[in-house]
């Protein structure tokens, strides 16, 4: 039998999984305070997922009986963590793909008013200020933790892109006037 092509998605789950046991319900309120940041997936993706790891052996399901319904908890395997240090190890991550719908609807400005250009660039810009409020109280929650050195460098890159596109998108907007 073929191993199964795990997605980058996978991944992500196999490192939460490999953090502590989650429930798929956990597992996505997980992404959502951290992982959405940098890898935002559908949440109906994050329900089925598991079940995909559990079928490949990467990881196993126990299910708790609550009141009158039951949980389904997940853990990672030990293959499912050789599988994740060996993509972690040894697999060239793939290059960013930029989907970005400021910037396709930039591209298409031509075709619309430039107060309407102008007004969608403003609004990104406030969008930006508030994720990136958003991602600092993140930062500052991890602290100086060296057991959170590398959630942590991750923080700090969000920032900086956020930092980043607010210059782009401040530049932009100045060779709108």
């Amino acid at each position: 039998m073929n191993p199964p092509r795990l997605t980058t998605t996978s991944y992500a789950l196999l490192g939460l999984l490999a953090i502590q046991p989650w429930t798929a319900y956990e597992l996505t309120q997980q992404m959502r305070r951290s992982l959405r940041y940098l890898w935002p997936k559908s949440e109906s993706l994050l329900y089925t997922e598991p079940k995909k790891l559990v079928d490949a052996g990467l990881a196993r399901v126990t299910h708790q009986r609550r009141g009158d319904r039951t949980r389904a908890q997940y853990r990672i395997t030990a293959a499912g963590r050789a599988a994740l240090e060996t993509w972690l190890a040894e697999r060239p991550p793939e290059f960013p793909t930029l989907k970005h719908s400021v910037a396709l609807r930039l591209l298409m400005g031509h075709l619309a008013d430039e107060t309407a250009m102008r007004r969608m660039l403003e609004t990104y810009a406030h969008d930006l200020d508030a994720r990136r409020r958003e991602l600092a109280a993140v930062r500052e929650s991890l602290g100086d933790d060296p057991g959170r050195r590398f959630p942590a460098m991750v923080a700090d890159w969000g920032l900086a892109y956020y930092d980043a596109e607010r210059a782009i998108v401040t530049d932009l907007a100045k060779r709108l006037d």
